[in-house]
């Protein structure tokens, strides 16, 4: 039976890449089902996702014949096996929206994830993880304790060997330090559409500043707030007799959609990270 994989790769651009990835994968019995690339005028960067069904070669094979091949094009690369779902620890507060959205797609095979855990630091939805039968982990947070809740957070992660840690509307800002561990598998869901209306809470700025449309946006988690790298962003239209509380019930559609999007084009690797921006092959 033919195993699938996924290559991602970047690596300053060059004539020639896709023919070399291609010759590559026919040598060794690869059958490519989905191929994308983008170039970056901007950076001078090329970036490549390939989907390919292979039976003459391990996972471990391939990426050792590929160190050698790689290393010419100066190329980044990763490859992934598509037979198991991406393992995932999610996190959470007291607005259970997005959570209960991703776990009922997550149970209906509509996300590639395996949601290992749930940790909050508050205890509301112990029930909604018991029914999915997923480990509840209540694990307060206070200025004096965030440091060891951190700690244990970090530890339940790397336990269940998380390859994705989603922030389904967790509100406490995470350290640099768990940030740094996290970077480039953490994705956190903001209620506005960055960059306008960072912090707590964007839906009373918006209000104030009398917006004609509400938005949310999924993106990485880095060490400068709201900040990382954009992933995906909708956008809800509103208008003056819409109060805060409209908004934020309307707005929380909005989260969940954009959200689940995020977390379904990352577990199936079709994000890869340009700087301070991402390429997304859809």
């Amino acid at each position: 039976m033919n195993h699938a994989f996924i290559l991602t790769l970047s690596c300053p651009d060059r004539m020639g890449i896709v023919h070399a990835v291609s010759g590559f994968l026919l040598e060794h019995g690869g059958n490519i089902e989905e191929a994308a690339q983008y170039n970056d005028n901007d950076t001078g960067l090329f970036f490549m996702r390939v989907q390919f069904a292979c039976d003459k070669l391990s996972h471990e094979e391939l990426k050792a014949r590929l160190l050698a091949f790689a290393e010419p094009f100066q190329m980044s690369w990763k490859l992934h096996s598509t037979e198991s779902a991406m393992r995932t620890v999610i996190l959470v507060s007291r607005d259970g929206h997005c959570l209960n959205d991703l776990m009922f797609r997550a149970k209906s095979g509509l996300l590639p994830v395996d949601v290992r855990a749930i940790i909050s630091n508050h205890r509301d939805f112990y029930q909604l993880a018991a029914s999915y039968n997923v480990p509840f982990h209540h694990i307060p947070v206070t200025a004096d304790t965030k440091a060891q809740a951190e700690a244990k957070q970090l530890e339940i992660i790397e336990s269940e060997g998380a390859e994705l840690v989603v922030l389904a509307r967790y509100m406490q800002v995470l350290s640099n330090d768990m940030c740094k561990k996290l970077a480039g598998r953490a994705i956190n869901i903001h209620h506005s559409m960055l960059p306008s209306f960072k912090g707590a809470k964007p839906y009373y700025q918006a209000h104030d500043r009398g917006v004609k449309v509400i938005g949310a946006t999924a993106h990485y988690v880095t060490a400068d707030l709201d900040e990382g790298p954009i992933i995906e962003q909708d956008v809800t239209r509103v208008d003056h007799k819409d109060t805060v509380e409209n908004l934020t019930a309307r707005g929380k559609d909005t989260e969940s959609r954009v959200l689940a999007r995020a977390v379904k084009w990352h577990s199936e690797h079709r994000v890869l990270l340009n700087g301070h921006k991402t390429v997304i092959f859809k």
